[in-house]
């Protein structure tokens, strides 16, 4: 894999957001109307070829939102030189959580670490309860990324990551070898494995629309 350079990414958000529904739509070109909620972590791999016909392959790490799994999330944004934080347009509270994680990522993420903000679900902008503006601007003057996306449609995914990886400084790069987190058992099963925490305890099924 010579010239390819690796990066971490983190997908975080709230449950029921979508973020799981971007990934799969990203690495798969795939979309299920109903999925079961991440319990711990799923790792994706992607590559996009950068504007400067640089290959970025992206190491993603797609997490759960209930709150039970919050105090997990370090594990996975420790050492990613991105993240992708994912609000719902039709969930009047979504984007205040959003911020929540952002405010996390600025105090415990690396200083250098590039954030996009996302408001998902524009297939359902007759719904919307978010203003396009109102993510805008927050995302304006906190220095993030900005896009709004549908897994569905699908819209502005593709973008999304193209805009992520043209905006990572290749020197902070990590080469092809994945970086397994510490505590994190992995099942690999392709591109789309799984990962249970020894400490993450799950209460079943919990269907959702992650639309």
């Amino acid at each position: 894999m010579s010239g390819v350079v690796s990066f971490k990414l983190v997908l975080l958000g709230e449950s029921s957001v979508g973020k799981s529904s971007i990934a799969l739509r990203f690495v798969k070109d795939q979309f299920d109307e109903f999925r079961e909620s991440t319990i711990g972590a799923a790792f994706l791999t992607q590559t996009v070829r950068r504007s400067d016909e640089t290959t970025v392959k992206l190491e993603i790490w797609d997490t759960a939102g209930q709150e039970r799994y919050k105090s997990l999330a370090p594990m996975y944004y420790r050492n990613a030189h991105c993240a992708i934080v994912v609000y719902d347009i039709t969930q009047e509270d979504s984007l205040e959580n959003a911020k929540g994680w952002i405010r996390e990522l600025q105090r415990h993420a690396d200083a250098n670490i590039t954030i996009a903000l996302v408001g998902n679900k524009l297939d359902l902008d007759a719904r919307r309860q978010i203003p396009t503006e109102d993510g805008a601007k927050y995302a304006e003057s906190e220095g993030l990324m900005f896009i709004e996306t549908s897994a569905k449609v699908p819209t502005n995914v593709g973008k999304l990551f193209e805009d992520v990886a043209n905006k990572l400084p290749l020197d902070r790069g990590m080469g092809a070898a994945k970086r397994p987190v510490p505590g994190a058992a992995q099942q690999p099963r392709g591109n789309n494995a799984p990962v249970q925490l020894d400490n993450a305890q799950s209460s079943g099924r919990e269907d959702a629309c992650t639309c």
